[in-house]
């Protein structure tokens, strides 16, 4: 989770490194801490809260707002924004860690699962921590090991760590150095000119360097200001592979809007006209790609590891890919799946979904998959992650960049995706007609004009309804169908955004327990726009009401009936069932942003929560 920088040049660092910690804000933190050393001095600095407290200290610390003055002398440093795991929110726990002599010092991201053990090791050794936190015994490790080279010392150092992380040293004694080194997290290598950067995401020195070296799996980069070399675990080096990274920095900013979020709920028809356009020269969907047809043909089971968003996307994938191409599909919860000894059956296709691609429990339930035979397909919007390198096949959205720590646009990017890879499966499987498949092809790719058209008509009347009943106690959302993950999913983001009490049911479970929740207070958020099950639900409407309750319906236009059994009804354009998955959930984004920003909320930057989950 959180956020990784580090930088050596010729340039004062301080700025160089708040600066890029800035572009890592919307992974989540609740602390940060930055250390640096220019010719002799050396300094370490933390705070809690956001980086505006940081930058506060930092201005204390060197004077002109935290702007060094440049010299000649190389400037190395490095900056962590902390998501509190272990030990409490406060400034001696926050990264950067120090060993007891102040002569290493680390920042990590990641968890080390052994952290216990190596404390009383340490402790045996007279060791003194200073936090309970797991990463400090990495710095008290690198001390021990340290006999005048650090990339050596961090390389005996991973024989004893256990979990994964990602982590970067510096030492006094190699003051133009910095070592890094990833175990299932993220950690990539910005080459400059005369200057080195190592960071948790691309994003953080995309102002300064376009060409990235992503690291893989217990390799070992040595960042000095005019080269980078990179390591194996056995010490034999090799030549860093690089890549010219094509994003726009322009597209990390907000365009005008109030919040990186609403900015990507209206970038929400782009991101799947993209997603739409690159699907046809998608290079998997050649005769010797992962998606070849006569590999789909042997396909007899499907199953999808995913979390969070991703599940949700994974439920309206099993509900396209079932109903068109007539083949089973089960939907898990990868924290779940990986460690319940799942049976995956020769035949089987493993799609796991991952905005980022770096979630360490899809991940891992992936590479159990692949383990047990299967042929693993990762769904991401992150290209160069650690699923796209130990995936048989990828398939990619395009939403790019989401600033925003509850996903949006990668929600609808990837529930467009997997309805196309229903859509191949079924062409393989000749289970549609050609008219039925033409016209299914055609809903498509009229899904974005359909999203701005919802956009445009429904905001207002969003806004009033969302501020009216911002001082609700508790949500419940109820869906059938393919209306329930856009149940799920609208009640996950009031959830993650505005801390409200909310749950989601399929409705025709509401009665077996969930009603005794209802009374005058209770809002429902009503998913009413699958026809096939709409008498279903409009009884179970009838007994919300007779409960008191209020209810809010999102329908397709239209729909008559559903008035008479709602108090408001906001209404999306009549599409196929499926397709209006990618159209319901835009209401209910726009209803959980609203009652946040009523609640006087930072939408962007919901309270314990990141946006890359590399724990478990």
């Amino acid at each position: 989770m959180c956020g990784i920088i580090g930088y050596v040049g010729g340039r004062p660092c301080q700025r160089l490194l708040l600066d890029g910690l800035r572009k890592l804000e919307y992974r989540g933190y609740d602390s940060a801490g930055m250390a640096w050393r220019e010719g002799e001095m050396a300094r370490c600095i933390r705070a809690v809260g956001n980086l505006d407290s940081l930058e506060s200290v930092l201005a204390c610390a060197v004077g002109d707002g935290g702007v060094a003055t440049a010299t000649a002398t190389v400037s190395a440093g490095i900056a962590h924004t902390r998501w509190a795991t272990h030990g409490g929110v406060t400034e001696i726990n926050a990264h950067p860690h120090e060993d007891a002599s102040g002569r290493f010092r680390i920042v990590l991201n990641g968890i080390i699962e052994n952290h216990l053990e190596l404390r009383d090791r340490l402790a045996a050794d007279l060791v003194t921590l200073r936090s309970d936190t797991d990463a400090e015994v990495v710095a008290h490790l690198l001390a021990l090991h340290y006999d005048g080279n650090l990339a050596e010392a961090v390389r005996r150092s991973l024989d004893e760590l256990e979990g994964h992380y990602a982590l970067v040293a510096m030492c006094d004694e190699e003051p133009d150095t910095l070592v890094g080194v990833r175990r299932e997290c993220p950690l990539v290598v910005g080459l400059g000119d005369g200057e080195q950067f190592i960071a948790s995401s691309i994003s953080a020195f995309l102002a300064h360097t376009r060409e990235a070296a992503v690291l893989s799996d217990e390799e070992i980069a040595v960042l000095r200001p005019h080269e980078v070399e990179v390591f194996d675990v056995k010490g034999l080096r090799h030549r860093p592979a690089s890549t010219q990274v094509e994003w726009d920095e322009d597209r990390c900013e907000k365009d005008g809007f109030e919040t990186f979020m609403l900015k990507e709920i209206h970038e929400q028809g782009s991101a799947v006209r993209e997603t739409l356009s690159q699907w046809r020269a998608n290079p998997e969907l050649s005769e010797d790609g992962a998606l070849a047809a006569e590999r789909l043909a042997a396909v007899k089971r499907i199953v999808i590891v995913a979390c969070g968003t991703s599940y949700h996307a994974g439920l309206a994938a099993r509900n396209a890919i079932e109903r068109w191409a007539r083949i089973p599909v089960e939907v898990e919860v990868a924290s779940e799946f990986r460690y319940r000894e799942p049976i995956v059956a020769d035949g089987a296709l493993v799609l796991g979904i991952s905005q980022s691609g770096e979630t360490a429990d899809t991940l891992a339930a992936m590479r159990l998959a692949k383990a047990q035979g299967a042929t693993v397909l990762a769904v991401t919007n992150t290209p160069a992650s650690q699923a796209t390198r130990e995936a048989d096949g990828v398939l990619f959205t395009r939403a790019g960049l989401e600033i925003g720590v509850a996903a949006t646009k990668t929600f609808v990017a990837q529930v467009v995706l997997l309805y196309e890879l229903a859509l191949r499966l079924a062409a393989v499987t000749g289970a549609q007609s050609p008219a039925t498949m033409a016209e299914l092809h055609d809903q498509l790719e009229q899904l974005p004009q359909l999203i701005d058209q919802v956009l445009s008509s429904v905001d207002e009347p969003i806004r009033g309804l969302a501020g009216r009943l911002a001082l609700s106690p508790f949500f419940l959302y109820l869906g059938r169908l393919a209306g329930l993950p856009v149940a799920l999913e609208g009640a996950l983001k009031l959830k993650e955004i505005s801390y409200v009490p909310t749950d989601a049911y399929a409705a025709g479970e509401m009665k077996h327990g969930p009603i005794a929740l209802l009374s005058r207070e209770t809002p429902v958020i009503c998913v009413a726009t699958d026809e096939r099950v709409l008498p279903k639900l409009l009884s179970n409407l009838s007994e919300v009401r007779a409960r008191g309750a209020r209810v809010l319906a999102i329908a397709t236009e239209g729909s008559r009936e559903i008035a008479e059994h709602a108090e408001h009804v906001v209404y999306i354009p009549r599409a196929d069932p499926l397709m209006q998955c990618v159209l319901a959930i835009v209401p209910l984004q726009l209803f959980a942003y609203h009652l946040a920003r009523a609640r006087g909320l930072n939408v962007d930057q919901p309270r314990n929560l990141a946006k890359t989950v590399t724990v478990e």
